[in-house]
């Protein structure tokens, strides 16, 4: 130990500072505040400037007593002092010396205290090997420092070169560098010159490593990132620390996540072999990545795919045709093509099969009738409905090249049945459209054949998935739009409208119980007759489905249940008496025969998206020059199927009794009321050719008998469609006695038994067969008349 201090006692004025530390030949300034630091500056200028500065031990202390700050400082000569607006002093000081205090002789107004001041004279230090070793250690650990921390001047270097006192060496050297408050007051208090030097040494030490450790931070942060992206900058700088101190980061844990379900799950060998490529790309990705968000998305998909999961089928057909017949009454023919086809699943056991398409007006059941056949065949149901979907990117997804792309609504049905054979129901598959993003109908084409769905690609999975085994079913009210190629993979099944009957029963066994379970009444509480259902399907609907009827039975069921209650009735009877009560006037006049035979009107029969209709065409002949005209907003098809009998009627007015020129001296106005209504189609042809020559023979049309068919040039009959709705609306009106054309006889095997008992059909193939069975002959007009 070397010690040639020669020390005195004092008594000063001492000041407590607050996170900063002294050392003897430094000079610094500082900003005095608090009332007793101030009284201290004050008596030391009244003295001989000098003062203690110690540094306090918890900076946060406001009001310090003696055991609140450090037993060593440094003995300060005040060199200048300014008075800052607010009450504060800025001071400039000089170290000199280290004082150790030996007593505090008061606290108040100000601290003063009784020191040891270590003072010696540089010049009797005699020349030792050991310091001047320290020494150099010292100064070589500060020119490395310097090199590794930018904020210390390189000319520190220059100010301590001629200092040959180890001692202020070692105090000017800490006044330059950033050190913590613990490792200045320990050298600080290291009195012998060598132990100080020493304690310097292990403390640069440490932060030379914990500056190469910074560097080699940084190092690595550069090299991955572009100096620009401050954000991504202090990011990867983050990743690099938790590198250093060994955390896991949050991605790894995912990737393992990740390769362990890819495991668990029987993919297909070329699906698990793109989700290993995919993880492997993201495990040389950095975590902040934009990419990352893409890939994870996509494994997701790839995982959450039921790859290997099947609900286990039962093809029991006697269970199969309680479950039709309970959710479903009548639609015999639909039930009988859904059993065979479920009885020939049981005895191929094969997964192919036709794809099923309903064809029928809205209302009749077609996508319950969907739903039973999967309750029958312990399937879970899925339903897609492709109404006004026209972007082809909605069936095969978006290529993931596309910012928040996903997979098309096919295999994100498939994911949300959780089974890779669902049935899977398309609606309204008549409905679709197309534009400029493609033709989603064309995309259906693969999907919907079984010999091509096995390796089905959406565009963002980019790998193929087995649709073989989904039970695919479409429904749609028309097949007219329906593209020919995709009809073409189709069986399709015709679900045509009910009968007032089939109504009937269907209002009494499943609607009515329904609404009035869905409105808390009681059997007992609200009783509506048969007579009320009726009218309610003659006056209030008109449809081929029972849609508006349940509504109806709704809007009675909820003015029942409020009468209910507001007047406290145990029970509200419904009849066809007050019916009007409930539902207000009726909405729709009851097509009825015609009290008596009229010339120039015809009884036609027409198809509709919503079910048959009948129409009652009008033909009135007045003197003129011969113009047709048309009118109740007829289509083209309509009316070039009217121009087609008017030029049958002239190529055969001598066997019609009906003078030759009545093309130059008659104008004909043909009119088919309800105006406001588009009409259009051929079937409506012997109709209006009937009419028109009724007018100009001036021999009337039996009132109960109606007729649908296409007309020719020639006078034959060709058949039309929408058989049985069209004769189930002939029913409805009363008619006796239909026309047919002669082709459309094997659709009358569709027509239920009931309705054929009570008509006359008869099938013809010419026009002189309609006239001779619709034209009332001369005995009956007498009769009539």
């Amino acid at each position: 130990m070397v010690n040639i201090y020669k020390p005195e006692n004092k008594t000063l004025p001492l000041i407590p500072l607050r996170g900063i530390s002294i050392f003897p030949h430094m000079v610094i300034h500082f900003d005095v505040g608090r009332e007793k630091s101030i009284e201290a500056l004050e008596q030391s200028m009244i003295d001989d400037s000098l003062i203690l500065l110690c540094t306090q031990i918890n900076p946060k202390v406001d009001e310090p007593d003696k055991n609140d700050f450090y037993q060593v400082g440094t003995v300060a000569k005040v060199k200048q002092m300014l008075k800052l607006p607010g009450g504060s002093i800025r001071v400039l000081v000089e170290g000199i010396s280290r004082g150790r205090i030996i007593d505090v002789n008061q606290e108040e107004p100000y601290f003063e205290v009784e020191i040891e001041d270590m003072i010696y004279d540089p010049e009797e230090l005699e020349p030792n090997q050991d310091l001047e070793a320290a020494m150099r250690l010292v100064v070589e650990d500060l020119e490395e420092y310097i090199s590794l921390n930018t904020k210390v001047s390189s000319e520190v270097l220059v100010s301590i070169s001629d200092i040959d006192d180890p001692g202020r060496l070692a105090d000017v050297i800490s006044s330059y560098i950033f050190l913590k408050q613990e490792d200045n007051q320990k050298i600080l208090e290291a009195f012998d010159f060598y132990e100080r030097l020493e304690v310097l040494h292990g403390i640069l030490q440490k932060e030379i490593e914990l500056l190469k450790i910074e560097d080699k931070i940084n190092q690595r942060v550069k090299k991955q990132i572009n100096k620009v992206q401050k954000e991504y900058y202090l990011k990867e700088q983050l990743k690099a620390i938790q590198k250093e101190l060994g955390e896991e980061d949050e991605l790894s844990e995912d990737i393992e996540e990740y390769k362990e379900k890819i495991e668990k799950i029987k993919m297909p060998k070329e699906v698990k072999e793109k989700a290993l490529k995919e993880i492997d790309r993201l495990t040389k990705m950095s975590p902040h990545s934009a990419e990352v968000g893409v890939i994870r998305t996509y494994l997701d998909w790839l995982v959450e795919l039921p790859w290997n999961k099947e609900t286990k089928e039962k093809v029991d057909i006697k269970k199969a045709r309680e479950i039709l017949d309970e959710d479903h009454y009548g639609l015999e023919d639909v039930k009988e093509r859904i059993l065979e086809f479920i009885a020939i699943r049981k005895l191929t056991n094969s997964m192919k099969g036709p794809i099923l398409c309903l064809v029928g007006p809205p209302g009749v059941g077609k996508t319950s009738i969907a739903k039973s056949i999967a309750r029958s065949l312990n399937r879970n149901f899925v339903r897609m409905s492709l109404g006004g979907v026209r972007d082809e990117a909605e069936i095969r997804g978006h290529r993931r090249t596309y910012v928040g792309s996903m997979p098309g609504r096919i295999i994100s049905s498939i994911k949300k049945a959780g089974s890779k054979n669902p049935l899977f129901l398309f609606d309204e598959i008549d409905k679709l459209s197309s534009d400029f993003r493609g033709d989603p109908a064309s995309a259906l084409l693969e999907v919907l054949d079984p010999e091509q769905n096995t390796t089905f690609t959406d565009h963002f999975l980019d790998v193929p998935f087995d649709l073989s085994k989904v039970f695919f079913i479409t429904t749609a009210n028309t097949t007219s739009s329906i593209p020919a190629p995709l009809l073409d993979r189709m069986e399709v099944i015709r679900v045509s409208g009910y009968t007032d009957e089939e109504k009937l029963q269907i209002s009494l066994r499943y609607l009515l119980p329904k609404q009035m379970k869905e409105h808390g009444l009681k059997n007992e509480q609200v009783i509506i007759s048969q007579s009320a259902i009726k009218s309610i399907i003659n006056y209030y609907t008109r449809e081929a489905g029972v849609r508006n009827l349940e509504r109806n039975i709704a809007n009675i069921c909820r003015k029942a249940a409020k009468r209910v209650v507001e007047e406290n009735l145990s029970t509200v009877r419904i009849n066809a008496g007050n019916l009007e009560n409930y539902l207000g006037s009726k909405k729709y006049r009851f097509d009825e025969v015609e009290a008596k035979n009229q010339i120039g009107v015809a009884n036609g029969l027409a198809w509709t998206a919503v079910g048959g209709e009948t129409l009652s065409i009008e033909v009135t002949t007045m003197k003129g020059t011969g113009k047709i005209q048309l009118t109740g907003k007829l289509g083209d098809v309509m009316k070039e199927s009217a121009m087609a009998g008017i030029s049958y009627i002239r190529a055969n007015s001598s066997m019609l009794n009906i003078e030759e020129d009545f093309y130059k001296e008659m104008d004909i106005h043909i009119h088919v009321p309800e105006g406001a209504i588009p009409k259009d189609g051929p079937s409506a042809g012997i109709t209006i050719a009937t009419a028109v020559i009724s007018a100009l023979s001036n021999t009337p049309i039996y009132r109960d008998l109606a007729m649908t068919g296409e007309i020719t040039l020639r006078g034959r009959v060709l058949p039309v469609g929408g058989i049985k709705e069209k004769v189930l609306a002939a029913h409805r009106m009363g008619i006796k006695k239909v026309l047919l054309p002669n082709d459309n006889g094997k659709d009358l095997d569709e027509i239920p038994d009931r309705v054929k008992k009570k008509m006359e059909f008869v099938l013809v193939k010419r026009m002189d067969e309609v006239l001779k069975h619709a034209l009332v002959k001369k005995e009956d007009i007498n009769e009539d008349h």
